[in-house]
């Protein structure tokens, strides 16, 4: 009955998309919430993209499409416990920096970097669903952001960034980008190393993110360059030697928002890559932020940008969004067939034997803290707390729009005061808030470190006397605004404490990298503990 249950639906899913009118155009970002640094490549008539994730495992999100829109998570290139340990102690927006996807010859490659562990790594899959290899750990690779170039010889080569010719420091936040030939298929770097740039301008800063690519015979690099905030911005490069010069085109940046300034709906835009379609047409993926009321509270998104190539003074010269050259919220879509893919579903009762694909967690697992029994998410009450930097009980995944409603439902009891568990909003360790059912109360917590600097400040917000087993938790989030509920049932929900000021967790008050998660928590705060917590269900939708 089961199958057939499937079966249908999978027919139903099929009838709509075939059904359904391609729309004209497509809105912008194709990937909402955390989901920086993206890298595209294609095979075939499908492209795959993969994107930064930092200290959150599994890491390096994986997703698949047929038109460049249309986006399914199919897996995560770090998805075993073994392939790399997410130390206790990794800090906030530590971890896996901005990673390069690449097919070359039968097989997928991610180059990438373990801030604040071991360095640069590759690893492989003949399917991108996975599974992917252990990492191959890259020797004398300084800096980070690394990415692999195939010439029409085969050879491979490997661009990062970073400075190699002892040129640091000249001016403030120098940085270049150098590149070496590499084995690929064994981590190995071959000869020697050349700096091919320091970014586009005298006192550029912080060139990173860098792409090779070879176009009409002619060699040009893109990179990053002014850092992931404010005055971020594409630049290119030009060579018709693939060991350079490498000069700086005369039209850079060819992709900025810094000149709009702060209020802008749309900024700090950076960290692109190309994609030559099927037709020939081209096409950029990249981060940008999006305000709301002033605030960021998405952190770094991807987008989408069409691109011209076209034949300048400076050589080949890749025009943003020609006519506007800005990111655009809303426009034309790539010439190709509209594919739509199943939606992340809104609720997840838990019923299959294996967590879905947005789940996340804080560092790596050491072991299986968590079971799925019955249709019920089981955790253990672990002493780690998520005010700590290291693995808790917490299982979270991306929030995904400016106005949204999330809930789930919680099966606890305990007779000691340091046992709680509860819905938990998360940014990083001090930033966060915490709606919690502990021995004889509800309590609402906030956690927060302002400009990740000093100390943190938790405070009680508010609680209420609660000594039933079952409780529904709920948050309704509006732009910079955020309310929480408690009840027995969804039908008698009640209002904790006063309306919260949700920019606790955006970009202008926590700073750095990692983005926006909401999830389900466990902790005995200090203390073993033989209790679990038990989660029906989650719910997380947009408004």
């Amino acid at each position: 009955m089961k199958k057939q249950h499937t079966a249908f639906l999978l027919y139903l899913f099929s009838y709509l998309v075939i059904a359904q009118k391609a729309p004209e155009t497509f809105k912008n970002p194709i990937l909402s919430g955390f989901y920086p640094d993206p890298s595209i490549c294609r095979v075939d008539d499908t492209y795959y993209m993969v994107n930064s994730s930092f200290e959150w495992y599994p890491g390096l999100p994986i997703h698949k499409s047929k038109d460049l829109v249309n986006w399914q998570k199919i897996g995560y290139g770090l998805h075993r416990s073994d392939q790399i340990v997410y130390e206790d102690g990794l800090r906030n927006s530590n971890g896996i920096f901005a990673p390069s996807i690449r097919y070359n010859n039968g097989t997928f490659y991610i180059i990438t970097t373990m801030v604040g562990q071991k360095g640069n790594f590759i690893i492989t899959a003949k399917n991108p669903e996975g599974p992917w290899s252990d990492p191959m750990w890259i020797d004398n690779a300084p800096g980070i952001d690394p990415s692999l170039f195939w010439d029409d010889d085969g050879r491979c080569y490997y661009t990062g960034a970073g400075i190699v010719d002892g040129t640091q420091k000249e001016w403030p936040g120098k940085n270049g980008i150098w590149m070496q030939e590499i084995d690929p298929d064994k981590g190995v770097l071959l000869g020697e190393k050349k700096q091919l740039t320091y970014g586009h301008a005298s006192n550029a800063r912080w060139a990173e993110g860098p792409h090779l690519y070879k176009i009409d015979g002619e060699y040009l690099l893109l990179i990053g360059e002014g850092g992931t905030g404010e005055y971020h911005a594409v630049t290119v490069f030009n060579s018709k030697s693939l060991w350079g010069p490498y000069i700086p085109n005369h039209s850079n940046p060819v992709m900025t928002h810094r000149h709009l300034g702060k209020t802008h709906f749309i900024g700090q835009t950076g960290h692109a890559d190309l994609v030559q379609t099927q037709n020939g047409d081209w096409w950029s993926v990249m981060l940008a932020k999006r305000r709301v009321d002033g605030f960021i509270t998405l952190a770094r998104e991807t987008f989408l940008a069409k691109v011209e190539m076209t034949q300048q003074e400076s050589g080949i010269t890749p025009i943003y969004n020609p006519g506007k050259g800005l990111l655009q919220a809303v426009q034309e879509r790539p010439n190709l067939p509209w594919t739509p893919v199943p939606e992340i579903p809104e609720k997840d009762d838990f019923n299959k034997n294996n967590l879905a694909l947005e789940w996340n967690f804080l560092r790596s697992p050491k072991y299986e803290w968590y079971k799925i029994i019955n249709g019920d998410l089981e955790l253990q009450l672990r002493p780690e707390t998520v005010s700590e930097l290291v693995n808790p009980s917490f299982i979270a995944q991306r929030t995904r729009h400016h106005n949204y409603i999330a809930s789930t439902k919680l099966v606890f009891k305990t007779n000691k005061e340091n046992e709680k568990a509860g819905l938990v909003i998360y940014r990083r360790h001090g930033n966060h808030f915490q709606l919690l059912k502990t021995k004889n109360e509800i309590i609402l917590l906030k956690t927060l470190q302002k400009d990740n600097k000093g100390d943190f400040q938790s405070e009680k917000i508010a609680s209420v006397a609660y000594t039933k087993k079952e409780v529904i938790f709920k948050v309704d989030v509006n732009s910079i605004n955020a309310q929480f509920y408690y009840g027995e049932n969804e039908n008698s929900l009640k209002v904790i404490g006063n309306i919260q000021d949700y920019t606790v967790i955006s970009d202008d008050v926590a700073q750095r990298f990692n983005g926006v998660y909401i999830g389900m928590y466990a902790t005995s705060e200090g203390n073993k503990s033989s209790k679990t917590a038990s989660f029906d269900w989650f719910e997380y939708k947009q408004k």
